[in-house]
């Protein structure tokens, strides 16, 4: 069964947590892809990846560049696997596409969004529902994850 992570971001922007479970998954050799909702937060988050820190680098590439299948982080805007990933993040209120086909899913919602945060809520009923293991994480006032279930 699939694991399912959920990130309740409290605290801090999705471009200011995002970078570092993406690196964090790269370090375990886990091959990643990050689906948001619109090709222009895709191309947002691609060069915000590149100079989220100064001394950082986190390799990565989106679905319409070359080599796009070679990327250890795929960064799309659709439901494909471009990458061959078992790990998907789902970012912006994204819908899924069948969660069977990974390792681990987790889904990145901002608080503060209500749509967002309904969006989680009702994936999180379902893939419950379907027997997926879930576990829920939210920020801490440090902006620290915490887990709450």
């Amino acid at each position: 069964m699939t694991e399912v992570l959920f990130y309740h971001l409290t605290e801090s922007k999705l471009e200011d947590a995002l970078p570092a479970l993406l690196e964090k998954s790269v370090e375990r050799g886990w091959k990643v892809v990050v689906q948001t909702n619109a090709e222009a937060r895709r191309d947002f988050l691609d060069a915000h990846l590149w100079t989220f820190r100064e001394d950082s680098f986190l390799p990565h590439g989106t679905d319409t560049a070359p080599m796009a299948d070679a990327q250890p982080v795929l960064l799309t805007a659709g439901g494909e696997n471009g990458n061959g990933a078992s790990v998907r993040f789902l970012v912006d209120g994204a819908d899924p596409p069948p969660v069977e086909t990974y390792e681990r899913v987790v889904f990145m919602f901002d608080g503060y969004d209500a749509v967002q945060l309904e969006n989680a809520r009702t994936h999180w009923k379902r893939l419950k529902a379907e027997g997926h293991v879930l576990t829920y994480w939210q920020q801490s006032e440090e902006g620290r994850w915490v887990k709450k279930a």
